[in-house]
């Protein structure tokens, strides 16, 4: 068990402040930060808080799972390493490629010879 804590179906109103109050409740927060898009700078409706000890986010997790905030139901669990996804976009991304380079070298060497 980590110390660093999922928290989803956050309000896209909820600031890093409050994020930090409500989990102050239940021990030391080293952290708390809510994930924005890279583009907009809004809110994708999930966070990350991170507690000063297992025992402290334990606690947490067990108070605030399927707790309310700003009329949203949270989820809180144990954050899970980000790997696994972030390797399956590039394999998707290297099929796609190929295809494309394919079909637009053979139609450019048609032009070519006629």
């Amino acid at each position: 068990m980590g110390s660093k804590i999922y928290v989803g179906g956050l309000p896209y109103s909820a600031t890093e402040q409050q994020l930090s109050d409500l989990f102050a409740a239940h021990g030391a927060v080293a952290s708390a930060r809510i994930i924005t898009d890279k583009f907009t700078g809004q809110s994708r409706g999930f966070g990350f808080v991170e507690m000063s000890s297992d025992a402290e986010a334990q606690a947490a997790i067990t108070a605030l799972n399927g707790s309310e905030m700003g009329g949203r139901t949270l989820t809180v669990n144990e954050a899970r390493p980000q790997e696994p996804r972030t390797g399956g976009g590039g394999g998707g991304g290297g099929r796609g490629g190929f295809g494309g380079g394919g079909g637009r070298s053979g139609g450019g060497g048609k032009r070519d010879r006629w």
